[in-house]
């Protein structure tokens, strides 16, 4: 089968693997309709992360069942779904927390599309090992371009909104955005809106993303993240710039929660621990995504017509055309197969 593969740095080549096959009873096989770039594939692709070639790319999915084994009984073959870019199994005690990033029963980190044994998106065919537990359905009238980064970019803006503002209903939100491709920053802001907040504000320095942000109803801030706005209940850094978390902490209300979604490679990033200390009682989390536990909600929400992922699309190209596309970044890219 044909497998897009990063080789090495600005390098992509369409190589000839051995297909999958089904390796137990609780498995499936799936075909990718319409992949997605996450905000670190163009970071990869450029050669600005840890990760070396070569491996399969591609982890922002929604895939076609093929084949199922013996054991599945949620999805079937012919069905849409959407798949979670982290491999989980969904019963070990780390799964059964909510924390699917982190499954007990798989090597750490496992995930497609980012090295390792599970392939990548951008193949003919993908293997999912627990079929029932990580494959979410989705509903007929929904596109796959549209929720393609439900695997895995959705669900991370997601989780740095929806739970602030359930214990904190109508707040105001601050985004400081620009990490990799961009994309986080601007689905956490469509999110807050879709979720009630009583104002959103976006800060970046990229023209293109504030015009987005903006007809995603946000109010925008445009240049390099100052010392500090605010202050605001809910913060979220997706910037991936020192200064963007600084700002983020700085502008965190009392009691207040600040979220980075950014990943920051140096060995030490400095922050602002006097200030936060002298605001008293905000929360601070990173780390990776749960993406799995998210996705129905994320479907529930477009399905409900309150949240347009395809807005932030800025790009759309076909299979034969995944290499000349993927080197022309944009903030999100869609690779549809016919």
């Amino acid at each position: 089968m044909q497998q897009l593969t990063f080789v090495k740095p600005g390098v992509l080549e369409w190589w000839d693997v051995p297909a999958p096959h089904l390796e137990g009873p609780q498995e499936a096989l799936v075909r990718p309709l319409a992949v997605a770039t996450c905000d670190l594939d163009g970071p990869i692709f450029r050669g600005e992360t840890p990760f070396t070639g070569p491996f399969a790319f591609g982890h922002e999915f929604v895939a076609e069942v093929v084949e199922v084994g013996s054991e599945v009984a949620v999805v079937r073959p012919g069905q849409r779904v959407v798949v979670p870019f982290q491999i989980s199994c969904g019963v070990c005690a780390n799964c059964r927390r909510g924390l699917t990033a982190v499954c007990a029963s798989v090597p750490r980190l496992a995930a497609y599309g980012m090295g390792g044994t599970w392939g990548g998106a951008l193949s003919d065919l993908v293997r999912v090992p627990f079929a029932d537990q990580m494959l979410v359905p989705v509903a007929e009238g929904i596109a796959s371009a549209t929720v393609a980064s439900a695997s895995d970019n959705i669900p991370d803006a997601w989780r740095a909104v929806g739970p602030p503002l359930r214990e904190n209903p109508g707040a105001e939100v601050l985004v400081l955005g620009g990490a990799g491709n961009g994309s986080i920053g601007l689905y956490a802001a469509a999110l807050a809106q879709a979720l009630g907040a009583a104002r959103v504000d976006y800060v970046d320095q990229n023209q293109s993303r504030l015009e987005l942000a903006q007809k995603l109803g946000a109010t925008v801030k445009e240049g390099p993240p100052p010392r500090r706005l605010g202050p605001y209940p809910i913060t979220v850094d997706a910037s991936g710039d020192v200064a963007g978390l600084a700002c983020a902490l700085r502008s965190t209300a009392p009691g207040g929660t600040c979220t980075s979604t950014a990943i920051y490679f140096a060995p030490e990033t400095p922050i602002p621990l006097f200030h936060i200390y002298s605001v008293s009682e905000i929360t601070y989390k990173t780390g990776r995504v749960q993406a799995r536990p998210i996705i129905p909600a994320i479907l529930h929400l477009v399905q409900e017509g309150r949240l347009h992922p395809e807005l932030v699309t800025t790009a759309q190209a076909s299979w034969e055309d995944a290499i000349e596309a993927l080197g022309n970044p944009v903030t999100k890219l869609v690779i549809v197969r016919n």
